[in-house]
């Protein structure tokens, strides 16, 4: 099963180096990673994306709080939560597809955020599944060029917390 953890470090040296070495030395794979300070430039939110049972999880999680510069550790996944992904792509469109095309972005609330020369990037934000989808539909329509994605930001709903 895919997690999404939220990470809480120290923003130290070497803290990211840490804890993406304690994921290879274990066997781990870490499919996404998104880090950036809090409200306390002090500590940094690393949000990852790994794939495991609950068990193992479990394990990576105990294996991170051995870690020096961790504060604290939550899976998202267990709890009612909001996640969104930025993706963008970059096409090749004919002319005769276009309307089409930008019709089925523009119903999917996706952007075109630039056109040069033939080419045009396409911005979409919304779940993971939901992004894989619309770049399937896509992929059908036209040539992709390259695609870009930041990997998964989430925050629990309701009370559940992994803040300072």
């Amino acid at each position: 099963m895919r997690h999404t953890i939220a990470i809480l470090l120290q923003n130290e040296t070497g803290a990211l180096s840490r804890v993406a070495s304690m994921f290879s030395t274990r066997g781990y794979n870490i499919e996404s990673l998104s880090v950036a300070p809090t409200q306390d430039p002090m500590v940094s939110r690393l949000t990852l994306v790994t794939e495991g049972e609950d068990a193992v999880i479990e394990q990576i999680a105990k294996q991170l709080y051995k870690l020096i510069d961790v504060v604290e550790v939550l899976d998202i996944t267990l709890l009612d939560h909001v996640e969104r992904e930025l993706m963008m792509i970059k096409i090749r469109l004919e002319d005769r597809k276009r309307d089409a095309l930008l019709a089925f972005v523009d119903e999917q609330e996706g952007k075109i955020i630039s056109e040069v020369d033939g080419f045009i990037i396409l911005e979409i934000m919304s779940d993971y599944d939901s992004n894989n989808d619309f770049l399937k539909a896509v992929e059908k329509a036209t040539e992709v060029i390259a695609i870009a994605r930041s990997g998964p930001l989430a925050l629990a709903k309701g009370q559940a917390v992994i803040s300072l």
